[in-house]
């Protein structure tokens, strides 16, 4: 998952950083390193805004000269809760279907959690759907 990212000069000497695909998405840096680095962190505070909020959490369309990449583990929580929204299903069914706690559940799909990927494979089973991996050379 990698979103555009657009950087643009501000009044004070720093970059202003936005993201097409996630309006809520601002921050800033001193520097272009330093705008990329809070543009990561800025994606994914909007998209656990987005999943608490129950909305949609758009793929990446826009195209741009900056992108940042969501780590793997963020994508594949992202995909989890797409599932889920999909079959219209809340937190609490998924638990059922797990056999799981609402705290293990919510660790699931908590952005900055570590969670293991054995789990989140077991929640793409219970909801019919699978999590595939694929290595791609880098860009």
């Amino acid at each position: 998952m990698r979103y555009a990212i657009e950087l643009t000069p501000d009044d004070n000497d720093t970059l202003l950083v936005t993201c097409p695909d996630l309006p809520e998405v601002t921050s800033f840096g001193d520097d272009e390193t330093d705008a990329l680095h809070h543009a990561l962190d800025a994606v994914e505070t909007a998209m656990i805004g987005r999943m608490t909020d129950r909305m949609s959490i758009p793929l990446p369309r826009a195209q741009g000269r900056y992108y940042v990449e969501v780590p793997v583990l963020t994508a594949a929580k992202v995909g989890l809760y797409h599932a889920m929204i999909e079959q219209n299903l809340r937190k609490a069914d998924l638990g059922r279907l797990l056999g799981w706690s609402p705290a293990q559940v919510d660790r699931l799909f908590n952005l900055r959690h570590a969670s293991r990927l054995d789990q989140i494979e077991q929640a793409f089973r219970v909801l019919g759907k699978r999590l595939e991996i694929e290595v791609r050379p880098a860009a």
